[in-house]
């Protein structure tokens, strides 16, 4: 029997390498005949990365924390019904560079959005639509950091909004994932995002080949 097309996130502070463990996800599935989609969030659809750059270009306050929320949910909305479902209802696997988990920490924890007010949207927008599987790559903030500083510049590429959040903002993130991840456990699966690409990607392909039996 076929098994269905799964719905995985990757979810975690700046720096924590989500971006490069996703694309090795999703060839390692590729590798062994698994057609996947490789998406990310904010993003993801036309209308979805139109909106991103609204999100992470600019000042750190140039949004209060309310009105993000509700530019992610518009964004996520288009995301979800133009790119993702439409993949896992052809058979494809999608592997995702944040998703919700990333509202309630960002702004939820960080920004102080009240968590209701996000659950309430995240209701309404997804019917309860969810990832099968959560992969939350947990670094320190200040190795996270360092990370984006030495590849872009000292945080200067345009699309470095988030990271210009104090110290205090991406302690709280850390604290935030670790707290869904515990609240979570059939769902999400922490990783240690602190050790070597190719051992965290190898962590990666445990987790998903023994949750889903590849």
């Amino acid at each position: 029997m076929t098994q269905p097309a799964r719905f995985i996130t990757l979810e975690g502070g700046e720096g924590a390498g989500k971006s490069t463990q996703a694309k090795r996800l999703a060839a390692a599935l590729d590798k062994r005949g698994i057609t996947s989609l490789l998406t990310r969030e904010p993003g993801g659809s036309a209308g979805a990365e139109a909106i991103r750059k609204l999100l992470v270009q600019g000042e750190r306050d140039k949004w209060n924390p309310e009105t993000e929320t509700l530019l992610l949910f518009a964004a996520r909305a288009d995301h979800v019904a133009r790119r993702i479902k439409p993949a896992l209802a052809e058979g494809r696997w999608v592997v995702c560079d944040r998703f919700s988990d990333s509202t309630h920490a960002y702004q939820g924890s960080g920004r102080g959005v009240p968590h209701a007010f996000i659950d309430a949207i995240e209701n309404l927008i997804l019917h309860g639509f969810a990832p099968d599987l959560t992969l939350i790559l947990d670094i320190d903030p200040a190795a996270g950091l360092a990370r984006t500083s030495d590849r872009a510049g000292n945080g200067s590429r345009e699309d470095a909004r988030f990271e210009r959040f104090g110290m205090a903002f991406h302690k709280t993130l850390q604290a935030a994932f670790r707290e869904i991840a515990a609240n979570n456990p059939q769902r999400c699966v922490m990783v240690d995002a602190s050790r070597p690409e190719e051992d965290v990607a190898e962590s990666i392909w445990q987790a998903v080949s023994s949750r889903f039996g590849h």
